[in-house]
């Protein structure tokens, strides 16, 4: 697997380092999906839909899930490199939080309805998995952007260890369950995570960071090699192992990049989908029974509005390109 150190490879080198990695995650991902899709359809691995869900979803109920599973496998390159600092980390970043996400689904299955581990217990084994990057990231890679929250160009705006730490947790957190809310439509959430991974792709170029770069190629191939399988009408769902693993690849990257509140403009789509839930439990709650939107999360809103699945998504899209080319130009 080509990656760079010093000095960012440019012309033909610079194709290659870009196209390779991204090939491999959609390859890995794409072959994954076509060995899941019948062995999970034997297995009866089988999606069970929310009984307060739009109507029009009671049709998905049945469609293989934990297709999720293929984010995991894009990932398992990383290990022919584990000498090289950052990337182990990453891996007990995103194959941690894929397992929790795996016995969530595994819990939901089995008990015939969508009801896994706890809130609070996703949370707390989250952020335990987190914390372990986290601490581990900082010592592992000398050139690493310590305790940094943003960097636009060369400033980087930097604080105290226990604040990023604290700070840290929060965003790898936050953005894993922003990006489990969103995954209610097909190819939402995979669709959603492609221009903000390919922005800081761009950025860890910028910056010469290689290894997030090559971790946000691999999960940038991996999510159009699932769209084959995702895309509407799916034949396939991610479940929570995809969604704990996408989100906390994402964040990942925009850590070790010292972007982390970059995320809050380029992941603007998971962000309002993440809003939307909170603002809509407060309301109701603080009103005994009214409500912002028609539904949470946000796209429901959309689609009991009249737009039919595939023009929220491909409009959730769109927006996520545009929120992801702007963080882009504001920071490089």
């Amino acid at each position: 697997m080509l990656i760079w150190f010093g000095t960012p490879p440019h012309g033909t080198d610079l194709a290659m380092a870009v196209l390779w990695p991204a090939f491999i995650g959609f390859a890995l991902a794409a072959i994954a999906g076509a060995i899941a899709l019948p062995l999970l359809r034997r297995l009866k691995v089988r999606q069970h839909v929310y009984e307060d869900a739009p109507a029009s979803h009671q049709v998905k109920a049945g469609t293989p899930t934990m297709g999720g599973i293929v984010f995991a496998i894009a990932v398992l390159p990383l290990a022919l490199d584990l000498q090289v600092p950052m990337l182990g980390e990453f891996l007990i970043l995103v194959l941690g939080c894929a397992a929790i996400g795996a016995i969530d689904d595994l819990l939901g299955i089995f008990r015939g309805r969508n009801a896994g581990l706890k809130a609070r217990t996703k949370l707390l084994l989250t952020a335990v998995v987190a914390l372990l990057f986290l601490t581990r990231l900082d010592s592992s890679y000398a050139d690493f952007p310590r305790q940094t929250l943003l960097a636009i160009g060369t400033w980087h705006w930097t604080v105290p260890y226990l604040w990023w730490l604290l700070l840290g947790m929060l965003a790898v957190t936050g953005t894993i369950h922003a990006v489990n809310l969103t995954d209610g439509l097909d190819g939402l959430a995979a669709g959603s995570s492609i221009a903000p991974l390919a922005a800081f792709a761009a950025l860890g170029f910028a910056h010469v960071l290689p290894q997030p770069t090559l971790v946000a190629l691999l999960g940038l191939g991996a999510c159009v090699g699932f769209l084959l399988y995702n895309r509407h009408p799916a034949k396939m769902f991610m479940g929570d192992t995809g969604s704990l693993a996408l989100g906390a690849l994402l964040a990942g990257v925009a850590i070790a990049e010292g972007e982390m509140l970059l995320l809050l403009l380029v992941g603007g789509i998971f962000v309002a989908e993440a809003l939307s839930v909170i603002l809509q439990v407060s309301f109701f709650k603080a009103t005994r029974g009214k409500r912002i939107f028609r539904m949470s999360p946000l796209h429901h809103h959309f689609e009991l509005g009249g737009m039919n699945e595939l023009e929220v998504t491909t409009r959730f899209w769109g927006i996520s390109a545009v929120l992801s080319a702007l963080g882009w130009w504001i920071a490089k």
